[in-house]
C-alpha cells in the first residue's frame, strides 16, 4: 500500500476513528485499480531507530523510540462525556454511491486495565453492496484508552478483507524498553500519545467555547502523527437520518516531521448536546468525496 493512501486512511480515522479509515483507504485500492498491501508499520522520521518486533499475528510492527519533541500536548484533563454502552451507528456515501459502508463506535466499558483506570473503546466497519460485491472488508478496532487523559495504553486492529486476515495488538509505552505481553508488541511513543479511537473520543471531551485549537501526537497502527483540530463554526445546522442537529464543526488537519498533509480535507460535525455526538463527517479526497452521517444513537 502506497504513502499517499495510508495517509488518506490516517486523515479518516481521526475523523471518524479507525472504522471509516479502513473502508476509505482501502477503497481507493478498488477505485484505482490497485490491490491493498497487509497492513505493516512504517517509522516515522522522529523515531532515532527501528527495532521492530513481529506481533502474535505475524504482522511487522515497529517500536517506536524516544526521538525529537514533537508538538505539545496542549489539552489539560477533560470532563469525559463518555457513557459505558454507547453506540453510534453511521451510513458512508462515497461520490455519487449511498450507503456503501456501515459504521459502528461504541464505548465498550470503563474498566481496570492492568492497573490502570480505562476506557474500552470500539470500532467496526463493514461494506455493502454494491461496493461489498467487489470489495468484502469486514475490521475491527479496539482502544484501552487512559480513562482521564484518553491516552492510549493498547490498540488493537482485527482486519479481515478480501479474506485477508490480519490480527495485531500492541501495547503504548512512552518508558523503557518494557517488555510487551506475550500476545502483544511493544510500540514506544511519545508520552500523552492516543490512537484513532482516543482521538476521537478526546475531540468530544474538548470545550470548544473556551479551546478554539487542540493538538498532540496519534499512532494510527503504523505511524507517529501530529495531530491539530480547530473550531471553525459553532451553530451549524446538520440533518442526518438521525436526526436534526446544530453542531460544532472541527477542522482535523495531519502533519508527519512537520509537514501538513494536502491528500485530504476534513470536518467533523460534534453536535451541540452534553455528549458532543459526533453526527457527520464531510471528507473532500483527490478521487471522491465522501460523507458519514449519523444514523443512530444507543
Amino acid at each position: 500500500m502506497n504513502h499517499r493512501v495510508r495517509n488518506l486512511g490516517l486523515l479518516f480515522t481521526l475523523a471518524l476513528a479507525v472504522g471509516a479509515a479502513g473502508f476509505l483507504w482501502r477503497t481507493k485500492g478498488v477505485f484505482g485499480g490497485k490491490q491493498p498491501d497487509p497492513p505493516a508499520v512504517s517509522v516515522s522520521r522522529v523515531a532515532l531507530d527501528t527495532a521492530a518486533q513481529p506481533s502474535a499475528a505475524g504482522a511487522n510492527l515497529a517500536a517506536l523510540p524516544h526521538g525529537p519533541k514533537a508538538a505539545p500536548v496542549t489539552d489539560k484533563t477533560p470532563s469525559l462525556p463518555l457513557r459505558a454502552g454507547e453506540t453510534l451507528e453511521f451510513t458512508a456515501h462515497l461520490g455519487k454511491i449511498s450507503n456503501v459502508a456501515r459504521i459502528r463506535m461504541q464505548v465498550a466499558e470503563r474498566r481496570d486495565f492492568f492497573g490502570r483506570p480505562a476506557w474500552h473503546l470500539q470500532a467496526f466497519a463493514h461494506t455493502q453492496n454494491p461496493l461489498r460485491m467487489v470489495f468484502e472488508l469486514d475490521d475491527q478496532f479496539d482502544s484501552y484508552s487512559d480513562a482521564a487523559t484518553l491516552a492510549s495504553l493498547q490498540y488493537e486492529l482485527h482486519l479481515n478483507e478480501r479474506g485477508q486476515k490480519v490480527d495485531a495488538v500492541q501495547r503504548m509505552t512512552s518508558g523503557g524498553r518494557e517488555p510487551a505481553p506475550e500476545h502483544a508488541t511493544a510500540v514506544r511513543v511519545l508520552p500523552g500519545t492516543r490512537d484513532p479511537l482516543g482521538m476521537m473520543e478526546f475531540l468530544r471531551t474538548v470545550d470548544w467555547k473556551k479551546t478554539p485549537e487542540v493538538r498532540g501526537p496519534v499512532f494510527d497502527g503504523h505511524k507517529l502523527y501530529d495531530v491539530r483540530a480547530r473550531l471553525t463554526g459553532s451553530a451549524e445546522a446538520v440533518t442526518v437520518p438521525a436526526g436534526k442537529y446544530t453542531a460544532s464543526r472541527i477542522e482535523v488537519r495531519v502533519f508527519e516531521n512537520g509537514v501538513e498533509a494536502k491528500d485530504a480535507h476534513f470536518a467533523l460535525y460534534l453536535a451541540n448536546n452534553d455528549a458532543h455526538t459526533p453526527v457527520l463527517l464531510e471528507a473532500v479526497m483527490p478521487f471522491a468525496n465522501a460523507r458519514v452521517e449519523l444514523t443512530h444513537v444507543q
